[in-house]
């Protein structure tokens, strides 16, 4: 006969170790990290997971990604340490309009004074701090103080700044107007190919079947999986440094005559687990209901 307080201490302890795992994980969105060049003008300026990049040039600089609003400090001192100022950025672009990416918008643009280009399906969610009608999920990480949209950007569009040079993709699915931010950047005479992830993760409670806000949610994961998986790529990189294995690679930096950033073999297997994630959820809510 089974014993019911065995399976549901079971129960209690699979749960806890979960609620473990995600303050872990929270604990890391607001940890610093020790700012890092990742090849070229490419560096890396956010927490131990929540990832922001500083693309510096001789007419100032790009900064993708503002994550919390409490992290603007840490981007802030982390782009000082570097040796650039703050002050010097002129356009902020972000992955997605959810708050662990795009809640600290409002305060660098005060700052610095800083353009904010965001893709036109996700734009008219960062003015309005993630308003019900243009949310996607149902966390807390869908609101966020709301900010005033500069420019409005196309799927393919490039942003141009001192001779460097990114192109917007958009990747839908996880938000609307969700970004993957691609670009060449030159180490030692090479050019090479970075692919900064926006997200393709299915998170908890996505309805992908029957979706009355986002009818299309689905679709557009199946298309930005046919992006992703035909991006050239040699830097790995993405919205959150766990996507890459940032701490691990950083550790390794300078131990071997490979950058351990460049992983292109890494980039594909996660493409394809994420994918995977993805199609086993939509099976699971009744793919073609």
């Amino acid at each position: 006969m089974t014993d019911h307080r065995s399976i549901q201490t079971l129960l209690f302890f699979l749960v806890l170790g979960c609620c473990g795992m995600a303050a872990a994980q929270q604990t890391k969105w607001t940890e610093p990290f020790p700012p890092h060049r990742i090849a070229g003008n490419l560096y890396y300026v956010g927490s131990a997971d929540l990832a922001s990049y500083l693309i510096t040039t001789d007419e100032g600089h790009v900064l993708i990604n503002s994550s919390l609003e409490e992290s603007v400090p840490l981007i802030r001192a982390s782009v000082e340490k570097l040796g650039f100022k703050f002050t010097d950025i002129r356009i902020l672009l972000i992955s997605h309009a959810h708050s662990d990416h795009c809640a600290g918008s409002a305060e660098i643009v005060k700052q610095t004074g800083a353009k904010y280009w965001v893709m036109e399906q996700d734009a008219d969610a960062v003015e309005n701090g993630g308003a019900k009608k243009t949310r996607v999920g149902k966390g807390d990480y869908t609101q966020f103080p709301p900010a005033k949209v500069d420019r409005r950007l196309k799927d393919g569009e490039e942003i141009k700044l001192g001779g460097s040079v990114l192109v917007a993709r958009l990747t839908a699915g996880h938000t609307l107007g969700c970004t993957t931010w691609t670009m060449q950047v030159m180490e030692n005479g090479k050019p090479l190919n970075a692919v900064i992830i926006g997200s393709p993760n299915v998170n908890p409670g996505y309805v992908l079947v029957g979706n009355k806000n986002y009818p299309g949610i689905a679709m557009d994961y199946e298309k930005t999986f046919s992006v992703l998986k035909a991006l050239p790529v040699d830097l790995f990189l993405g919205a959150h440094g766990g996507y890459y294995g940032m701490e691990g690679k950083h550790a390794r930096m300078g131990t071997g005559a490979v950058n351990p950033f460049i992983d292109p073999e890494g980039y594909q297997r996660y493409v394809a687990d994420r994918e995977g994630a993805f199609r086993k959820e939509w099976e699971k809510q009744g793919k073609g209901k």
